[in-house]
């Protein structure tokens, strides 16, 4: 999972990629221009470490997010937009979040809606370049007639997340890795004395309208607090009035952004946690893991993670009925351990 971290300069966006990575990219203006930082972060989870216990397990590995700090903009409200090479880096991404600055001098509802309606042009004359070619063409009717849907949408000036097709005519068009397509998280950077307070409400009510994820943090602070030992961490965000640092909340709001789940694997060798798209099949789930274990997949050994840690060992929970065989078609839930049995 890939996101991207864009602003407009003087967001804080690369103060807050500091923050969710404990990386020291460079700050301040023009820092980042032209240049894209790249992160990777583990997404805690008490679950593997609990199965690596019960299995004396050699490896734990877990989830990982790997944020993109793409290079920086044109200031918001500047007439010459999003260059090239931010807009390419934007579409290399699963996901967008956008770092707004909401201090007494910024404007974070301009900036949403400067980068809504930059990445709604930059699809438009993706969409309108590609219909004008399929007019000469010829031959593909359907694909213009999907283009066409994507074009009225657009020309409404409406993101296309917000239209309505399905999946597989979603799938018909994911080559274009459509800007105003991807799910988008908004993050509110606001002053310290103000990091355990809602975000602004007319910001609020946008990402509620839009159906955008949205975190309020400082960024500031959480690159101080990502420098901290745990124990530290704990005391500083309790003293604070917040329940847990900005990087766990954000990675919660990307794992529903992204209507993520995760299924486990436990063995003496390793523990692992696996993100998977909610809806997922067995055998689509056991692709994530080898290509080989989806072609030959016969069925899957099923236990809930909850019942392996009560019970402490697989063949409890078999003496028990907590392991279910699966077949291909099973869709997988959030916290299954599953074995893929299979053919070589």
């Amino acid at each position: 999972m890939k996101i991207g971290l864009v602003g407009f300069p003087g967001s804080g966006k690369s103060t807050v990629f500091n923050a969710l990575t404990g990386l020291h990219a460079d700050t301040g203006f023009g820092a980042a221009r032209g240049k894209t930082n790249l992160g990777v972060v583990k997404v805690p989870d008490a679950q593997v470490d609990a199965l690596g216990d019960i299995y004396s397990t050699r490896r734990r590995v877990f989830a990982e997010i790997t944020f993109s700090d793409v290079a920086a903009g044109a200031a918001g409200g500047s007439a010459r937009g999003l260059d090239r090479t931010v807009l390419n880096a934007m579409r290399e991404v699963d996901a967008l979040c956008q770092v707004v600055r909401a201090f007494e001098d910024g404007k974070p509802l301009q900036e949403a809606n400067d980068l809504e309606a930059e990445m709604i042009l930059a699809d438009l004359e993706l969409v309108e370049k590609r219909l004008d070619k399929l007019k000469k063409e010829k031959g593909k009717p359907r694909e213009e007639e999907l283009l066409g849907k994507l074009k009225a949408q657009l020309d409404a000036e409406k993101p296309l997340r917000a239209l309505h097709l399905a999946d597989d005519e979603w799938a018909a068009l994911s080559g274009y890795r459509f800007l105003s397509e991807k799910p988008l998280l908004l993050v509110v950077n606001v002053a310290e004395e103000k990091v355990a307070e809602p975000a602004p409400a007319d910001v609020a009510k946008v990402a509620h309208d839009r159906g955008l994820g949205l975190v309020v943090l400082s960024a500031k602070v959480e690159q101080d607090i990502a420098q901290m030992s745990p124990d530290e961490q704990k005391d500083f965000v309790a003293a604070l009035g917040l329940a847990e640092p900005a990087r766990l909340r954000f990675i919660h709001e990307a794992f529903k952004l992204l209507d993520l789940i995760r299924f486990l694997t436990a063995g003496e060798d390793e523990c692992r946690a696996w993100p998977i798209r909610r809806g997922t099949t067995a055998q689509k789930a056991a692709g994530k893991i080898h290509s080989d274990i989806e072609r030959g997949f016969i069925r899957a050994e099923v236990i809930r993670v909850e019942d392996l840690l009560a019970l402490k060992s697989e063949a409890r929970c078999r003496e028990a009925g907590k392991l279910r065989l699966e077949g291909k078609e099973y869709v997988v839930l959030d916290g299954d351990v599953i074995n893929f049995r299979f053919n070589v």
